[in-house]
């Protein structure tokens, strides 16, 4: 069990690294991902109920064992060449189609491993073969292992080819110890239980689990329910706090293993934390995590919020897979218990990643989700409800989101008198989530009331929420959220990804043509186009990332410039004259090319680019196909001798300067590199943003009149990162482990 587990959560972050280069890096990618394991572990939950209950234990055994050797005949697993998503549409059913062609089969197989392996466990003489539970936690164990030796081991020591082979030799030591087991059962002295369908629990087994013959269908529904919140509170948190960092493994895998970790103890012999201890730490958590909402400081995306949020998420988790584990049944339902939760599991996945997209224009569902978890605590008040608490279940929320509401609203226009914000303001900050907090503690022990009271501060905080009347335009689709905002006190449109800043436009008619933000023209993208031809006949310039288009500022008459972006989302804003008007004011005609701009850059003319400018680092999600090797010998072929090519790497968390180091070195290239971060007050307040900066070339002498530029400084590499190619990377070695500053 622990070794299936272990392989099967080693091959969801490999694969997922696999088509990150196909779909930009996107963290939908990986909630995707998660969203087809989660229905393919409900398929091998369903697959082991339904054999265990209608086949003979040595026709179960012939059965599973063939699917399991069967999954030799497609080792090792990848993804075809031939493979290519749909440009400018929603990708997820072509990445569900993807994933069931490449790993469907070996993942369906592994996951019916531990319902089948626990049932076969009953049928043996063992003394804890009547209450097998406990072998859960040793299953989710082997998947935390896996998860977490990803990012530390297995990535940073293998490239993808040498993975995939080693998983390929794992798996066959897998097929080999199933088949010891089911030869272990065959010879159990205790045969004639090999045909029944349940065995009687004992009398000490029977105190912790409900040994009815008949599961009620408030029992079932709940289970889902309890499965079904720390599965979508699991995504929505990944979504939080990958916003600003790369979307890559590593990240994505903190908030999974955390959600395995509290399988692991609430199904253990001996709890480590007790479940009645995370019941009364529970409120705690989530009162503060519900203020931070309606005061909107989640919007602030920094490291002190996010262990914060991890922790109210271990708990919550804790809370509900301890209801779970609480109630298990008797062995006679083990495995419709485990498919139950597995249904919650996949619900929640699926509300997420196809649900929330669709009805909410932000990330709403992880909210909604805590308000859920606070309705589904157990009522600690002994006391029954009588008609008049119900009724005051519902009047306490209300009345108390109506107070909270005029507390805002009479902050807000009070603070409109004074110049500053200053004292004052923190003063009634503090008194206000003082009053709510306790207000709302006290509801703790009656659920409906706790929950309802949680709503309420999250309802008022989304509709009072402070500067909300700045944003012009929402919209959300399977690459992120994009707003555009008016900027009241300079005059400006600002576009975000997330809460990074893509570009911004001035209002001022004068400066409608000013390249702003990293762009600015004192800046080194400025700078490389003040020694770049103004006229060159048919000059080519190629842009990868669109943001609002204010790089074609430096358009000049008789050029062709072409962008790449893979959000049609973002075309949509550039183009649209309410918000940005750079391409519409454009002097050149601009194409841009919907798609993935390395596939897209492929059907390019060989040679045919005078410029390249890659502006698709500084964002939430980093695509590092682009950095590769591979990636850099294509972009050569479509540069014109004596052509330059132009990174931008400004990043907040990761340091790329060395990836590129090494790769200038190791295809003897000329590259300088300038950390523009110096900025003057004019500079600030004509919206320059601080950004770094690398430029390339064939030759040194293609970078003369740059490198005569005391600013631009030669690119140094570094030795133990290696060379970045297709096969391998290594993210953990560019990460700034420093605390970034935090940005509102």
């Amino acid at each position: 069990m622990f070794l299936s587990a272990f392989l099967q959560f080693w091959i969801e972050p490999m694969f997922a690294k696999m088509v990150l280069p196909m779909l930009g890096g996107t963290p939908s990618v990986w909630n995707t991902c998660v969203v087809f394991y989660q229905a393919t572990l409900l398929a091998g939950y369903i697959y082991a109920h339904l054999i265990t209950k209608g086949m003979k234990f040595q026709w179960q055994t012939i059965l599973h064992l063939s699917l399991l050797f069967s999954v030799f005949l497609i080792l090792p697993i990848g993804v075809s060449q031939g493979e290519v998503p749909p440009a400018g549409e929603n990708p997820i059913l072509w990445l569900f189609l993807l994933l069931s062609i490449s790993i469907g089969v070996p993942f369906f197989v592994i996951s019916a491993t531990a319902p089948l392996l626990q049932k076969w466990f009953t049928f043996t003489s063992h003394p804890a073969a009547k209450d097998p539970y406990f072998l859960y936690a040793a299953s989710n164990l082997g998947s935390m292992i896996g998860l977490l030796s990803y990012p530390i081991l297995i990535e940073a020591y293998l490239p993808l080819s040498g993975q995939t082979k080693a998983w390929a030799l794992s798996y066959f030591l897998l097929a080999g110890m199933m088949t010891a087991c089911a030869l272990l059962v065959l010879r159990s002295p205790n045969k004639s239980n090999l045909n029944l369908e349940s065995i009687t629990p004992s009398k000490d087994t029977a105190s912790n689990t409900h040994a009815s013959s008949q599961l009620r269908v408030s029992q079932r529904v709940r289970w889902v329910l309890l499965a079904f919140v720390p599965s979508s509170l699991l995504l929505g948190v990944t979504n939080y706090i990958t916003t600003d960092i790369a979307q890559v493994p590593l990240l994505w895998i903190i908030p999974l293993a955390i959600y395995l970790i509290t399988f692991i103890l609430v199904f253990a012999r001996k709890p480590i934390f007790p479940h009645p201890l995370m019941l009364r730490a529970q409120p705690f958590l989530l009162i503060p995590l519900g203020i931070l909402f309606y005061w909107g400081f989640t919007k602030i995306v920094a490291w002190p919020f996010i262990p914060f949020h991890l922790l109210a998420f271990f708990v919550t988790a804790m809370v509900c897979h301890g209801e779970i584990a609480y109630s298990r049944p008797s062995t006679s339902h083990l495995t419709e218990y485990y498919l139950w939760i597995s249904i919650g599991g996949v619900l929640g996945g699926l509300f997420n990643t196809l649900v929330a997209p669709q009805v909410f224009n932000s990330l709403v569902e992880y909210p909604i989700m805590v308000v859920i978890a606070c309705l589904l605590r157990p009522s600690l008040d002994s006391i029954n409800q009588s008609p008049h608490k119900r009724r005051l279940d519902l009047a306490l929320p209300l009345v108390s989101a109506f107070l909270f509401g005029i507390f805002k609203i009479g902050l807000k226009y009070f603070m409109q008198w004074r110049d500053s914000l200053g004292t004052l303001e923190l003063i009634v900050l503090i008194l206000i989530s003082c009053f709510v907090g306790i207000l709302c503690f006290s509801f703790r022990n009656r659920p409906v009331r706790f929950g309802l009271g949680m709503g309420a501060i999250l309802l008022v905080g989304f509709v009072w929420t402070g500067g909300q009347e700045r944003t012009l335009y929402r919209e959300r689709n399977f690459f992120g959220i994009h707003r555009v905002v008016h900027d009241p006190e300079g005059g400006y449109h600002l576009l975000f990804h997330g809460t990074t800043l893509h570009g911004a436009q001035s209002l001022n008619p004068g400066r409608t043509r000013e390249p702003l933000t990293y762009f600015h023209p004192t800046g080194p993208l400025g700078q490389v186009f003040a020694v770049f031809p103004k006229t060159p006949d048919h000059a080519n310039v190629a842009i990868i990332g669109l943001g609002t288009g204010s790089a074609v500022c430096y358009a000049r008459s008789g050029q062709n410039w072409t962008f790449y972006e893979i959000d049609p989302v973002v075309e949509r804003i550039a183009r649209d004259t309410r918000y940005f008007t750079f391409l519409n004011d454009s002097p050149v005609q601009v194409d841009v090319v919907l798609g993935d701009a390395r596939r897209s850059l492929v059907n390019a003319p060989d040679l045919h680019y005078n410029l390249i400018v890659l502006d698709a680092f500084s964002s939430d999600a980093i695509p590092i196909h682009l950095l590769t090797r591979e990636a850099l010998m294509l972009y050569l072929t479509k540069l014109h001798e004596g052509g330059i090519l132009v990174f931008h790497i400004s990043n907040r968390y990761l340091d790329l300067k060395p990836v590129l180091g090494n790769l200038v070195h190791d295809l003897d290239l000329a590259g300088l590199v300038q950390d523009d971060m110096e900025l003057t007050d004019a500079e600030r307040s004509a919206k320059k943003a601080p950004s770094t900066w690398v430029v390339m070339a064939r030759r040194s002498s293609d970078l003369t009149q740059l490198t005569a530029d005391r600013r631009w400084k030669p690119l140094l590499g570094r030795l133990n990162m290696g060379i970045w190619t297709d096969d391998f990377s290594n993210i953990v070695r560019v990460f700034k482990w420093s605390l970034p500053r935090i940005k509102k």
